[in-house]
């Protein structure tokens, strides 16, 4: 999908933005300054970046598994450095710069296309499958079973696509799709939910909720 992160107005304080992890590759762009742009995406346990009063950021997610450039371009924290990888970055954030987001969604799909020819993404039928089949996963096994790999080459092939072992892959995400539906489709009981909840996310639900009113 694209997205788009900006302030309207300077905030009286800093914004402090809590990221979840979700198996997602991002390719970030700052609209505030053109030498800042990544490739992003976090590791089994939330964060907590502070974006400052201003801030206009747009990207590009990508799911779990598309990204097939190197690794050593994924960044875990907070991007405010000038991108100093190989991938031609800050020549498409000097194309966004200045364009309506909706106009910026035209560059988006150039980039996907740029990407998509030189094999830095591609469609990952192993991930599909198990995104697909998720509601039914409750093992590693089980999670072989509906990608029909034996669990050595599911472990080769999820590390290599996202750098989570398997077990960590299930554990974020049951909790990206607990935001959705009933957690008890994706844990044994409540307990099990808190537990995992608070040790990815940072927070119990009800603290979660109570922090940041969802």
């Amino acid at each position: 999908c694209y997205w788009q992160l900006k302030t309207i107005t300077d905030l009286p304080i800093d914004f402090r933005y809590h990221v979840i992890p979700d198996a997602c590759v991002n390719v970030l762009f700052d609209q505030n300054d053109s030498s800042i742009s990544a490739i992003t995406a976090l590791d089994t346990k939330a964060k907590t970046l502070n974006l400052g009063k201003k801030f206009h950021f747009v990207g590009i997610q990508l799911l779990p598994g598309v990204w097939r450039g190197p690794s050593d371009e994924i960044k875990k924290d907070l991007v405010d450095k000038s991108y100093t990888g190989k991938i031609p970055l800050l020549d498409y954030n000097l194309q966004l710069k200045g364009l309506e987001f909706y106009q910026q969604q035209v560059v988006f799909s150039e980039i996907i296309r740029s990407l998509l020819q030189f094999d830095l993404i591609a469609p990952n039928k192993v991930m599909m499958m198990i995104l697909h089949n998720l509601s039914a996963i409750n093992s590693v096994q089980e999670m072989a079973i509906a990608t029909t790999l034996s669990t050595r080459q599911l472990q080769r092939i999820i590390k290599e696509s996202t750098g989570l072992s398997p077990h960590d892959f299930l554990k974020v995400l049951r909790i990206q799709r607990s935001f959705q539906n009933n957690y008890l489709d994706y844990y044994f009981d409540q307990s099990h939910f808190i537990h995992s909840f608070r040790k990815i996310v940072g927070y119990t639900p009800n603290k979660y909720k109570e922090k940041f009113n969802v």
